[in-house]
């Protein structure tokens, strides 16, 4: 546990005299107490923590303030020793009642949740994505005039309201409205379990279905196309980081953080295949997947003969956001302009629109080519769920596209005699994989 003690000029009085508040830590709880003792600014050492000797009757209150430190500090150690979880309303009994600070509102709470994230060492995607919920939530409760909502009194009609916003204020769609309520639902159940806090709905009222959607993802002729098409100097490294992932199923975060201690070779000289090996940025899983020659032939267009040895990034790999701004212009420019299905909900209504396919590409686009071409070149599922980084085989089983290939090459083989090979400008070695060392 740590305590400290802090002034609060943002409540100074009219007579200009802030109140000293106790703020303690402990097992990610925050306490927050008044102490009864306030006193002007320049009466206050911010770095001892305790009043100067300007204030009239300073050893008396710093006495007070060295007692309720103890109080606090030695209560906690009593649980503990009890056997106890220490929570809030247990520590908080060693001070005044009538001085405690109201109860975190939910903004503050899911704030604070976070921060528990972080000390537990959550991948900083996923604090952000938590963010994300947070300032979802708050804006809704600033423009409701809600600012009082905590957990306890966080209800059912208020969630339905803040669904409702999500879906017509924010023009967020089904899954995304899903990843938001996802999280808070995951911050609720932290409060009940963890905190026992006393919720004021019930966890199964939380609740909102994914959505699957077609993922888009590029056939073997439009990969033929992609790497024969003529490019500026300004799109042909996109263009390459793309294909590079498409022959790797890379994540963006990934190829963007490749440097030579990931490159390895298999020959005991050094002088045989390569492999990459890392940790994957999202979900902390260590992969090794071998370079085909097209993505061998990538790699040493960019990198130095010497990347082996240092730490020098592998590939010109750009923000996100220009990238996929690149890849439009690039997949426009190699003729991927066929049509496809887009289906989203407006107003509760179906919406089917035809869209061209070099529209919908992003450097994701990438990571589910990867795996549609790996599939239907046979590649094992168990295998591929490896190279891909997944802890489970249903979320590699989750490309419905390749499903669907697979169920049209064995209908035409029924009916019309042996397969044929898919189109694939994929070597024949791209998809294998090696158990990561």
């Amino acid at each position: 546990m740590t305590v400290k003690f802090v002034l609060r000029e943002d409540k100074t009085d009219k007579n200009g005299l802030a109140p000293v508040f106790i703020i303690a830590h402990f097992e990610g709880l925050r306490l927050q107490g008044f102490t009864r003792e306030k006193c002007l600014a320049k009466e206050w050492n911010a770095d001892k923590q305790r009043f100067r000797k300007a204030k009239e009757g300073y050893e008396e209150a710093n006495n007070v303030l060295d007692a309720i430190a103890e109080r606090v500090q030695k209560r906690y150690r009593e649980l503990r020793t009890a056997g106890t979880p220490p929570t809030l309303a247990l520590i908080r009994e060693v001070i005044n009642p009538t001085a405690i600070v109201p109860e975190l509102g939910f903004v503050e709470a899911m704030t604070a949740f976070i921060e528990v994230l972080r000390g537990r060492g959550y991948a900083f995607n996923t604090l952000r994505h938590y963010g994300t919920a947070r300032n979802h939530l708050a804006t809704f409760l600033a423009s409701g005039r809600r600012k009082k909502i905590n957990v306890a009194n966080y209800d059912g009609a208020t969630h339905d309201d803040f669904v409702k916003y999500l879906r017509t204020s924010c023009g967020l769609g089904a899954n995304g409205i899903y990843s938001v309520v996802k999280d808070l639902k995951t911050f609720l159940r932290y409060a009940q379990d963890e905190r026992q806090q006393t919720l004021g709905l019930e966890l199964k009222r939380v609740e909102v279905r994914y959505a699957d959607q077609a993922k888009t993802y590029l056939s073997g002729a439009d990969l033929a196309a992609l790497a024969a098409v003529k490019l500026s100097a300004t799109l042909e490294p996109a263009r390459d980081v793309f294909l590079f992932c498409c022959y790797t199923g890379l994540r963006y975060s990934d190829v963007a953080a490749l440097h030579g201690g990931n490159l390895h070779a298999l020959g005991a000289n050094g002088d045989g295949d390569q492999v990459l090996r890392l940790v994957q940025t999202k979900t902390r899983a260590t992969v090794s997947i071998y370079l085909s020659r097209l993505a061998a032939d990538i790699l040493d267009r960019y990198a130095a003969p010497e990347r082996s040895g240092d730490g020098a990034k592998l590939l010109p790999v750009l923000a996100n956001q220009p990238m996929n701004r690149y890849l439009k212009k690039i997949t426009q420019q190699a003729g991927l302009k066929r049509l496809v299905e887009v289906v989203s909900t407006a107003g509760g209504r179906v919406v089917k629109e035809a869209v061209p396919l070099h529209e919908l590409v992003t450097m994701h686009t990438a990571r589910h080519t990867f795996a549609v071409q790996s599939l239907l070149r046979g590649m094992p599922v168990a295998v591929l769920q490896r190279v891909m980084g997944h802890s489970k085989i249903q979320n590699t089983m989750k490309y419905a596209q390749v499903v669907e290939e697979l169920q049209h090459q064995a209908m035409r083989a029924a009916g019309d005699g042996p397969a044929t090979p898919a189109a694939a400008v994929l070597d024949n070695a791209v998809c294998a994989a090696m158990a990561a060392a």
